[in-house]
């Protein structure tokens, strides 16, 4: 019979957080644990605060491993720790509440690793004002016949509008098959609107990249070739891995910040829960200074009015309220 490993007390600042089963293996491809997943975020500790703090975040859980079943936690379970904090967000479709996760330090992120938690899923808003986003995402997100290459290209494209625009975007790989980039904007405008700039984002470089890009957003519609540049994760209640999130893939992927100079020889593949810590005690952190200086969205938004005078129509608006509060028990 299957004896249960005994538990143990990690040190985190002030705090100590009791992980339980620390030698289960999460990620099968190469056999790492919870306690190595505890660990990988211990040795980005700064790096992972910094990607989620003040956010309203939702956990992935996998309490068997990757291999086993996924929960989405909106709502901090009861019995948590008295130092945790957390943000109370209203779902209107439901006239609901949660009390979502809000990291602050970083015994906040071992202890939802101690929860299972694989993957962080934050907001792009922050606790003072949850309807108000300061992060604009940029998913460049490949269709099924898309390589790799092609993504590398796109996100040339990408670079340069931004820099057209006199806006710096933070670029890092998405733990799967394609790239992110996050701008830090002013937190003047809803949800809407910063999809709408988004859309008009997308748009531009699918003007300058007509072959390669699609912001169809329908997948049945869209060519499988094409790379989706994904205006709709900047919607109400979508999220997407932040940076350092770990992957619920059992090669442990993480989602990694990188350089523009290096767009054209990462290999997401080998961002690793076993490499990143390497990479981050050589580098730090490559978006340590994301927050010192936030964009307006103006000339976008001039861009989304061209674009409708002009009869573009809106692609598609995902589910606004996707769902219960919590998709777990």
């Amino acid at each position: 019979m299957a004896t249960k490993s005994p538990s143990v007390e990690v040190a985190v600042g002030e705090f100590t957080v009791r992980v339980s089963n620390p030698d289960r293996v999460y990620f099968p491809a190469r056999g790492e644990t919870k306690l190595d997943l505890v660990q990988y975020y211990l040795s980005v500790g700064e790096g992972i605060v910094r990607a989620l703090r003040e956010r309203p975040c939702m956990l992935h859980r996998f309490p068997t491993g990757v291999a086993g079943e996924k929960v989405h936690q909106k709502r901090v379970p009861h019995g948590a720790p008295p130092w945790l904090e957390t943000v109370r967000l209203h779902f209107p479709r439901y006239n609901r509440y949660a009390d979502e996760l809000c990291v602050t330090k970083l015994a906040d992120v071992v202890w939802a690793a101690q929860m299972s938690t694989v993957e962080f899923h934050p907001w792009n808003s922050r606790r003072p004002d949850p309807e108000r986003p300061d992060e604009w995402r940029i998913d460049l997100d490949p269709m099924p016949d898309c390589d790799f290459t092609r993504v590398r290209r796109v996100a040339h494209v990408a670079h340069e509008v931004l820099t057209d625009l006199g806006i710096t975007g933070w670029p890092k790989t998405s733990g799967g098959s394609g790239l992110h980039v996050y701008v830090r904007i002013t937190p003047e405008w809803g949800f809407a609107d910063v999809r709408r700039a988004a859309l008009a984002f997308a748009r531009e470089v699918e003007r300058r990249a007509p072959t390669e890009v699609t912001t169809t957003w329908w997948r049945k519609d869209r060519d499988p070739r094409a790379l989706f540049v994904d205006y709709n994760q900047n919607a109400r209640d979508h999220t997407i891995a932040s940076a350092y999130s770990v992957r619920g893939v059992p090669e442990a992927t993480v989602s990694t910040p990188i350089r523009w100079d290096e767009v054209d020889s990462v290999e997401p593949r080998e961002c690793t829960i076993a490499t990143v810590p390497t990479r981050y005690a050589e580098l730090g952190d490559l978006h340590a200074t994301i927050d010192n200086q936030a964009f307006r969205l103006d000339q976008l938004l001039e861009w989304a009015d061209r674009d409708e005078r002009d009869g573009a129509a809106d692609p598609g608006q995902p589910d606004a309220d996707p769902g219960q509060p919590d998709e777990s028990p």
